[in-house]
């Protein structure tokens, strides 16, 4: 398998497997817009057919903060490692952005952990994080843990006076 940055031509792949886990009710749905209009904030992971097997966006808010969104594995390919692949992508992606931290809205919480992200309370995330939620089917009944990682050390984040300096990664 082969993680690479997303391309247009993904977008049916894309969309089709957020669909499959849309349906569960596990993420929100998102039209085939939506991903062109966001492709570049796209990993995939491919098989040897060059097919979508694994998706993940890194989607950036503001200098310090960015969401991994979007993250998918095909049923049949989960429990092999693509998922930490894909989640590896986007943490590779915010360092090389400079985003000082990542977080993730997310049933599950024990594969993030082991990521390298810490559980926070929801209420620290800005509230400008929550405009997609009313797109959620699980609006407004969220059962969603918030996780985050940092980049930066955590005396650097105190200087700069940033709200995730409260415990180290």
């Amino acid at each position: 398998m082969n993680i690479r940055p997303a391309r247009v031509s993904d977008v049916p792949g894309i969309h089709e497997l957020v669909g499959v886990f849309a349906e569960k009710k596990l993420m929100i749905r998102r039209t085939m817009a939506e991903l062109y209009e966001s492709i570049t904030e796209f990993c995939v992971a491919v098989d040897d057919d060059n097919h979508v097997v694994g998706c993940a966006a890194l989607h950036v808010f503001w200098e310090d903060l960015s969401e991994i969104r979007c993250l998918a594995v095909a049923e049949q390919l989960q429990g092999i490692g693509l998922g930490r692949r894909l989640v590896d992508w986007c943490w590779d992606r915010a360092r090389a952005l400079e985003v000082k931290s990542v977080f993730a809205l997310t049933n599950s919480v024990d594969f993030f952990s082991r990521c390298g992200y810490r559980v926070i309370e929801k209420s620290e995330l800005p509230q400008g994080i929550w405009n997609e939620c009313v797109r959620c089917p699980a609006f407004p009944e969220c059962k969603e843990t918030a996780l985050i990682r940092v980049h930066e050390p955590e005396a650097i984040l105190r200087a700069a006076g940033s709200r995730y300096a409260a415990a180290p990664v």
